[in-house]
């Protein structure tokens, strides 16, 4: 799956940690609504591509997974700023 890193050289190898690097930090970076999107352009940075084969829940089975993430926010980030504003307002 990862024999394209056998071929590259060290400064090839290089770019591409730096490259999965801002993708992860852009990813990691990501704050308030944005925590809840779908981010596609993060198995993007994989070389194989494919199209997302994404099974999406009912909608309470969904929300119930929302209120679970944003539970544990709660407890592993307390003491994380509050971003109040609604979906949309910048």
């Amino acid at each position: 799956m990862d024999d394209d890193l056998d071929g590259m050289d060290r400064d090839a190898l290089v770019a591409e940690v730096k490259r999965l690097r801002a993708g992860i930090r852009a990813h990691r970076d990501s704050s308030g609504h944005d925590l809840c999107w779908f981010h596609p352009q993060l198995w993007g940075l994989l070389p194989e591509p494919i199209d997302p084969d994404v099974a999406v829940p009912p909608w309470p089975k969904f929300m119930r997974g929302c209120i679970a993430f944003r539970t544990s926010l709660d407890r592993e980030l307390a003491d994380a700023p509050v971003h109040d504003k609604e979906f949309g307002e910048d």
